[in-house]
């Protein structure tokens, strides 16, 4: 379904379909993904590595946003294990291919909101309690502590990892956030006015994916591209490093 609109979009918007030539822009392919589930994530990577003799640039952008008590195929609580687990088993089962291509780069999309967040190792699952704000908030704070352990990790190999905020951007994320029928065209209309368009949204993706300005920078946090300074938890070493070794153990790399 997702793919068929995807073509639908692009044939809309005069661009090539997936999988046809596309000359000297390249060739755009659609493969099947599911970060809610990890025999999904590992058999996209086995298919990459595979099917790909390079990759140059990773970008873990996909996200589910405040969205009602429910848990992934493998039993994690869904923000959490799309957000963080998701990626977290694909970069680390493409990281081979992105040493041997590099230099090359990693990407990860967080947001503002992991200020608000916290990581309770006693509760990663959130079944002691869930409040879907929060739940989301602490998936961006991993993100972050993700990152900026990778970039460590990464040292020396020439592959750097970057971490960003998108801003407030006009898409389908907030589906799952209840706005009043009365209230609804005023949100509407306010999103119009004051939230970033999906071209906008992706520019400092695209910069950070691209930008020779940030050509060895690595473990850096960056909005409207440039860089950002961090709240202290998002930078505490030790619960990044803590935060790994246990993420290794739910995704099955241990």
């Amino acid at each position: 379904e997702a793919a068929g609109q995807l073509r639908r979009e692009l044939r809309e918007a005069g661009g090539p379909e997936p999988g046809s030539d596309a000359g000297e822009a390249g060739e755009l392919v659609v493969k099947e993904l599911d970060l809610a589930s990890l025999r999904s994530v590992r058999a996209f990577c086995q298919e990459m590595l595979q099917e790909e003799p390079r990759l140059d640039v990773l970008i873990n952008n996909a996200g589910i946003f405040q969205c009602p008590y429910m848990k992934t195929e493998d039993g994690f609580e869904m923000q959490f294990g799309v957000n963080h687990l998701g990626h977290f088993l694909l970069t680390n089962l493409l990281l081979g291919l992105l040493k041997s291509s590099a230099p090359s780069r990693i990407v990860v999309v967080s947001s503002k909101l992991y200020k608000y967040g916290d990581i309770n190792f006693e509760d990663l699952n959130s079944e002691q309690s869930y409040n879907k704000s929060f739940c989301y908030s602490r998936s961006k704070l991993a993100n972050i502590l993700f990152t900026r352990e990778l970039a460590r990790r990464l040292e020396g190999t020439n592959v750097t990892v970057n971490v960003l905020h998108p801003g407030i951007v006009r898409t389908n994320l907030g589906r799952h956030i209840h706005i009043p029928l009365l209230v609804k065209p005023l949100f509407n209309l306010v999103s119009w006015a004051f939230f970033k368009s999906p071209v906008e949204g992706a520019q400092t993706s695209v910069y950070l994916a691209s930008s020779p300005e940030v050509e060895g920078v690595s473990g850096k946090y960056f909005g409207d591209c440039k860089e950002e300074e961090l709240l202290p938890k998002a930078m505490d070493e030790s619960v990044a490093r803590k935060l790994w070794d246990i993420s290794e153990v739910m995704v099955g790399l241990l």
